[in-house]
């Protein structure tokens, strides 16, 4: 339903100029990170983004935020237009999406205690100062899973686990509604992505939360996610409930990326086919003409090279942008 929804990006595009010269820098050519992207993500769900690094996954997670500015295109949020909004109209509804960052060191700044990092949001959105906001920082420490006594050290003191605790406190503090999730377990050992993700669910779960999960890891998006969404050199190829995208994937992408993903049964990971494919994603700043994949493709036609396939629903709730399907 229409007013399940609570973000819709519609033909969302992201273009980086390349310029030239020192004194007059001259526009030679243009990035196209994200390229007439458009989705939406229901009220209390969780959306999976996967595709190879540099296929522009976090600069469309940052673009749904207004942290980067579309070139074209446009942002709903709860039925509002982020888009057309100047920064000071953009600061009340920053209260209602927030965003966890990859790198749980470089994310927290270093000269701030713990306790004053999770108190900022509180203190410049929600003006809480003194007593309540102690006790505030205090009952979110508890909530992610620190103890309140570690509020006065700084972030080198903590584990990178810890540290991602911190960046989650601090992105729930004001209690939002949306949540982008840019790798935020990358960067962790892998028993404490474990943790992370049990974290996330449980917080989805008592603050009714919407999150945007961009993760490279297929297993844990499969886990945590109701619907996965494919991303390939700037374009949305696929977008699938999760079960169905694991069961029966249609795009030769996607078929792709989840021949490579471990099965952890011996016989069947030594007798399943792997799909390996040849040569390297083309520069985002010199896409071929027609289809952005058909030059990796296997099963690529003639049309593949002349016409961009449009992402059009295939089966219910199944959207596939080829021709081929």
């Amino acid at each position: 339903m229409v007013n399940d929804i609570l973000i819709e990006a519609k033909d969302l595009s992201v273009y980086f100029p390349v310029t030239k010269g020192i004194i007059r820098q001259r526009r030679i050519a243009e990035i196209k990170a994200v390229d007439a992207v458009s989705f939406f993500i229901r009220r209390g769900e969780t959306l999976g983004l996967v595709g190879e690094s540099g296929c522009g996954k976090t600069t469309l997670g940052r673009t749904l935020m207004q942290l980067i500015r579309p070139s074209s295109g446009e942002v709903f949020f709860e039925g509002e237009n982020l888009c057309r909004l100047k920064e000071d109209e953009l600061r009340p509804i920053r209260q209602r999406m927030q965003i966890i960052f990859q790198d749980p060191f470089d994310s927290l700044d270093p000269r701030m205690s713990a306790g004053e990092i999770v108190a900022e949001p509180l203190r410049v959105h929600q003006k809480i100062k003194g007593k309540r906001l102690r006790e505030q920082v205090g009952e979110l420490f508890k909530v992610v899973g620190l103890d309140p006594a570690m509020s006065g050290r700084y972030p080198h003191q903590f584990s990178g686990g810890q540290r991602q605790r911190l960046g989650i406190a601090r992105a729930i503090a004001i209690r939002p509604k949306f949540i982008v999730c840019d790798e935020p377990i990358s960067a962790l050992d892998v028993s404490i992505q474990a943790q992370i993700i049990n974290l996330l669910e449980d917080l989805q779960t008592e603050f009714n939360l919407t999150y945007l999960f961009i993760a490279h890891d297929l297993s844990v998006v499969r886990h945590i996610s109701h619907r996965v969404a494919v991303m390939y050199l700037g374009k949305i190829v696929e977008i699938a409930d999760r079960d169905a995208l694991y069961r029966s994937a249609k795009h030769p992408y996607t078929i792709a990326l989840l021949s490579a993903v471990p099965i952890p049964d011996p016989y069947v990971e030594s007798t399943r086919e792997r799909i390996i494919l040849k040569g390297e994603p083309p520069s985002p700043m010199a896409l071929p003409p027609g289809c952005n994949f058909h030059p990796r493709c296997p099963i690529g036609v003639e049309v593949c090279q002349r016409e961009i396939p449009l992402l059009r629903e295939v089966e219910e709730n199944h959207w596939v942008a080829c021709h081929l399907v």
